[in-house]
């Protein structure tokens, strides 16, 4: 049965357009008007506002509730004050990513974390033992994205607390005389914040945030302009940057926190001084150098792009929805030698206005620069066409983390 979130009611008589995706079981907007990039505009020069609510919710309380997370997720919650949030992967114990998230440390025995994916049987096969208790907590809360420039000013009026929140901070607090968690995170690489709420006041804490923001221009996105964003941000996917280990079929679904671009997250591996799932075999990995891939951006070769297009009689295309399949990456132009890498999401960046992609590729050829060949279709044939590699996050500004 598909089940909407606790926004739907007053988002759905927002959008005209009425196509929806499935994400965990509700009911996800691809877009509300015709023209998604209106959408993301307005989250790259406004703000603008996306359900989240789909996402699981675990608390984790009690004495050892932080000491227990850290040894199951990669980052080190320890240092992690309360107020604070961090971003983090879990892993199998080959070492391989199953899922992420975001934990929010609520108090000294409290901390709230979130996943894309259903988590409670495998945080509950690690409970070995301990002062822990973890509940599913994902019907008791809705959570709203609020993004863009104009998001502090816009939540300003309604939480005082925006106003000094440092980036991936947090604050309890009160927004329509409902108590909400605000925090300084988000899934666009802009200035935001996302509010988690209770369910059952969902709608009169969006209805506040609705009104406040219609002076700034404030409008709702969906998937499809949040898929631009968050490729502009250099920001994971999974399900298309990587496969939960658990579920996917062969080690080539199966990726390492190094192999993601994720290995700023592997402080203390190395010298043993951090243990978790996994980090055995990652230490492995790290001091016998045997990652099989790197993580890298990719911008294409404009002019190279316009020549094939033009020469095949076409307007060079620009399409900021994200492609839908893979591409190959070769080391020679015309395509005839070894595959080098894949790029996993690629799409038009219009605040960039180039072409764009997160690619895995070997680690040798990861220095920003290099010049490899994508794989691109054009009059029903394959073509290729240069890019040079580039550093992650394409796009991150100043406001995103300025206090």
């Amino acid at each position: 049965m598909i089940r909407t979130t606790p926004f739907h009611e007053r988002l759905t008589e927002l959008n005209d357009q009425h196509l929806f995706t499935h994400w965990s079981g509700y009911l996800s907007a691809l877009r509300f008007s015709h023209a998604p990039k209106h959408e993301y505009f307005a989250v790259r020069n406004a703000v603008g506002v996306f359900d989240t609510s789909p996402l699981f919710k675990y608390r984790i309380t009690g004495p050892d509730a932080v000491d227990f997370l850290s040894a199951v997720v990669v980052r080190d919650l320890s240092v992690m004050r309360p107020g604070r949030a961090a971003y983090t992967l879990w892993c199998d114990d080959r070492g391989f990513v199953m899922e992420d998230g975001v934990v929010f440390r609520q108090s000294d025995n409290e901390l709230l974390m979130t996943a894309a994916r259903p988590m409670l049987s495998w945080l509950t096969s690690h409970l070995h033992r301990g002062r822990v208790a973890i509940e599913d907590v994902s019907d008791e809360y809705a959570m709203l994205a609020v993004q863009g420039p104009r998001s502090r000013d816009v939540l300003a009026g309604l939480v005082p607390e925006v106003t000094d929140l440092p980036y991936f901070g947090l604050a309890e607090a009160k927004l329509a005389k409902v108590p909400v968690m605000v925090s300084r995170t988000g899934y666009t690489g802009d200035l935001g914040f996302e509010l988690t709420v209770p369910a059952d006041e969902a709608v009169a804490v969006l209805d506040a945030v609705l009104e406040a923001g219609r002076p700034h221009g404030l409008r709702p996105f969906g998937e499809e302009a949040l898929m631009t964003l968050r490729i502009e941000a250099g920001l994971p996917l999974t399900g298309v940057e990587w496969h939960d280990s658990r579920t996917a079929w062969t080690d080539h679904d199966r990726v390492t926190p190094k192999e993601l671009g994720q290995g700023w997250m592997l402080k203390g591996v190395r010298d043993r001084s951090r243990r978790f799932v996994g980090s055995e075999a990652i230490r492995r990995e790290l001091l016998d150098e045997t990652s099989r891939w790197a993580t890298t951006g990719v911008v294409v070769d404009w002019a190279d792009w316009d020549r094939l297009h033009r020469d095949a009689g076409e307007l060079p295309t620009k399409d900021e929805q994200a492609l839908g399949w893979e591409q190959w990456l070769r080391a020679d132009p015309d395509g005839s030698g070894e595959q080098v890498g894949y790029v996993t999401s690629f799409c038009y960046s219009p605040v960039l206005q180039r072409h764009i992609g997160i690619a895995r590729v070997r680690p040798g050829l990861a220095a920003p620069g290099t010049v490899l060949h994508m794989e691109t279709t054009l009059h029903h044939s394959t073509h290729m066409v240069a890019v040079g590699t580039a550093p992650l996050p394409f796009f991150d500004p100043a406001r995103k983390t300025a206090r």
